[in-house]
């Protein structure tokens, strides 16, 4: 599927790979709609991405509000060719730690933004995506999901991160089969370590031990790296229902804490 002249979505797009993935489609002609709760980052990112970028707030936690902003996206552009699931939240905490037991709102919390989020986004747009006009190959849209390399070698404190990532990844092939006769595919990422606001609160010392982790190249992952895969798999037909890892080679292992 070409970008250019297609309409794309991007949730969590104010910041990091959402950001990065924005400001690519934007540039390849795609019209953009970020998706994001923070309205102050929201509305400033579609202002420095321009070329026609909008910002609409929403909490993909909430099927409501998700569906409420698919509508007003799909009154003003028309239609959506294009979704990258980018939203997404993550800490790091034990079930039996110093304090005692978690509290179960913590692992429902990130499986509802993370999983059930991409899933609300999904659901709302499928019929949009479904009712496209298919290209000269037959395609009407595509659906690129962010996972987590933590979906296979999740880390200490990682239980609810890491089965919401892995959640991403299972239902990557069941949707690409679900969604086949209509032309639409559905790919996920897996990215590894990036250098996003996420990692900001870490000391230079702390980025250098992870950079040591990562074969090759031996550093953070640049968001535009992950933009760039974006835009391949948009662009490649041929992939569809697979989760690729964009890692630098890295294979977490067991850290014992």
């Amino acid at each position: 599927m070409k970008i250019s002249g297609h309409i794309a979505i991007v949730t969590g797009g104010a910041s990091g790979l959402g950001k990065a993935t924005a400001q690519a489609l934007a540039n390849s002609g795609a019209k953009v709609a970020i998706l994001d709760m923070n309205p102050e980052a929201g509305k400033a990112a579609a202002a420095e991405i321009g070329n026609g970028t909008r910002f609409v707030p929403v909490d993909v936690a909430d099927p409501a509000a998700v569906t409420t902003a698919v509508d007003q996206i799909v009154s003003e552009f028309g239609t959506i060719h294009i979704v990258a699931n980018c939203a997404g939240i993550g800490t790091s905490t034990k079930i039996l730690g110093q304090n005692g037991l978690v509290s179960p709102e913590w692992f429902t919390h990130i499986v509802n933004v993370n999983l059930t989020g991409t899933f609300n986004v999904i659901r709302s747009t499928i019929a949009t995506l479904s009712a496209n006009s298919p290209d000269a190959n037959g395609e009407r849209g595509v659906y690129i999901n962010t996972a987590s390399i933590a979906a296979t070698d999740g880390q200490i404190g990682q239980a609810a991160y890491a089965a919401s990532k892995g959640g991403i990844v299972s239902m990557t092939l069941a949707l690409a089969r679900e969604f086949a006769n209509s032309g639409i595919r559905v790919m996920a990422i897996m990215p590894g370590i990036f250098d996003t606001p996420l990692l900001s609160k870490l000391n230079e010392k702390a980025k250098e031990r992870l950079n040591q982790q990562i074969p090759f190249p031996p550093r953070l992952g640049h968001v535009q790296e992950f933009a760039e895969l974006v835009q391949h798999i948009i662009s490649n037909s041929y992939l569809n229902g697979e989760a690729i890892r964009l890692d630098g080679g890295i294979r977490m292992g067991f850290g014992r804490k």
